[in-house]
């Protein structure tokens, strides 16, 4: 059993102050307070490159009771900026773990605080939505940190997948003696591990490239396909990226996008991207396809999106009197510079847009994760859409 940690403070950007017990890292943290509705995979949520500025809350009561191992992690280091659970587990009950969650949130400076009321944090992002906060284990006035956490950097306008992206390319491949069907080019704009994993299992070579790679990179040693993964940050920020698919798409090679790289094909194909009130993270997400009416439970890590075809960003969602989510009865089809398009799968629970495609050119993506680590594995056939799309452009 670890020893109670210090005092601990939670400032909120509206001035809402939660008192608690440090964790973790000792010192003062800053980033966007948010809130993930996961039951299962905290190390798998605080290792991924999306949450990078970000403090997260757990809205499950069991974090810390399977401790830490060298298999889970989805990236080289965690990566939420801080760390909110109603109480750290007093012991670790996995055969698999090596550590204890405290000691490795210790050993890489993450500071965390338990406080009792996450269910009323949760429900006060949903109200207000998510704003700028900070945990601090060394300041006593809340007055003081809020001036700080008012100071901070806001999430919009935030680039931050060249922050988390791989400096250098890498390559993965398939495992022991299978053959290589397919070379996929993998922009890496906050990839998670399970991500290449996942591809190569079905015979792809991924190559992982930086996020600033240009179109000429990505296409130079001639894909298969490519690949945009997911990230962190302001896909309005990322010109690059958006220019880079552009390129890809106008070259007719197959494309598939997760999550930020589904918000970057959005702009390559002349949509709009806005911030969501509070976000989607976590593993029970319900997305329709529009297609065949089919609902997968999904896994989420995003607080943007991209916006309905003809649409107000800023309006609210239609919604019937029952109070459920007015969706359209058939894929709404709209014109791009790379031919027709449609909204292929929405969110049932707020309407948003989850999936695209292009109906002249190979090219599709979707808001949320397929290779679901932790997460359901609804969406896993998706890869396989991919390698379906790489055998008919051939």
């Amino acid at each position: 059993m670890s020893n109670p940690g210090p005092d601990a403070m939670l400032v909120l950007e509206d001035g809402t102050t939660l008192r608690g017990t440090g964790f973790g890292g000792h010192g003062e943290t800053f980033g966007e307070m948010v809130f993930n509705t996961g039951m299962t995979g905290y190390q798998e949520t605080l290792t991924d490159p999306s949450y990078c500025g970000q403090i997260v809350a757990m809205t499950a009561p069991h974090i810390g009771n399977t401790g830490v191992n060298d298999d889970d992690p989805e990236s080289r280091r965690i990566w939420v900026s801080g760390y909110v659970i109603r109480e750290p587990a007093r012991i670790t009950s996995s055969w698999r773990a090596v550590r204890g969650l405290e000691d490795e949130l210790r050993a890489q400076g993450v500071t965390a605080i338990a406080i009792t009321g996450t269910r009323a944090l949760t429900r006060h992002l949903r109200d207000r939505g998510a704003m700028r906060a900070a945990i601090s284990t060394s300041e006593s006035d809340p007055a003081v940190l809020l001036e700080r956490v008012r100071a901070s950097p806001r999430m919009t306008g935030a680039d931050l997948a060249r922050e988390v992206s791989t400096a250098e390319p890498y390559v993965v491949r398939p495992g022991g003696a299978a053959p290589v069907r397919y070379r996929v080019a993998a922009v890496d704009l906050g990839i998670k591990s399970m991500t290449p994993r996942s591809m190569a299992r079905l015979g792809c070579e991924v190559t992982v490239l930086p996020a600033a790679s240009t179109a000429a990179q990505i296409l130079a040693s001639g894909p298969d396909g490519v690949f945009f993964s997911n990230g962190p940050g302001d896909p309005a920020a990322l010109g690059y990226a958006v220019e880079a698919m552009r390129g890809v798409l106008s070259a007719g090679v197959p494309v598939f996008g997760i999550c930020l790289g589904s918000q970057v094909m959005g702009r390559a194909i002349g949509l709009d991207t806005y911030k969501l009130r509070f976000g989607h993270r976590g593993v029970n997400q319900p997305v329709q396809d529009l297609r065949t009416g089919r609902v997968q439970i999904t896994s989420h890590n995003h607080g943007f999106a991209v916006a309905m075809p003809g649409a107000d960003p800023a309006a609210a969602v239609p919604r019937r009197d029952d109070g459920q989510v007015m969706r359209p009865p058939a894929p709404p089809r709209f014109e791009t510079g790379f031919g027709p398009a449609e909204v292929t799968h929405v969110n049932l629970n707020d309407g948003v847009v989850e999936g695209l495609r292009l109906l002249d050119a190979p090219a599709f993506s979707v808001q949320y994760h397929p290779e679901a680590a932790p997460g359901t594995h609804d969406a896993a056939g998706l890869f396989s859409d991919f390698a379906d799309l790489m055998d008919s452009a051939r």
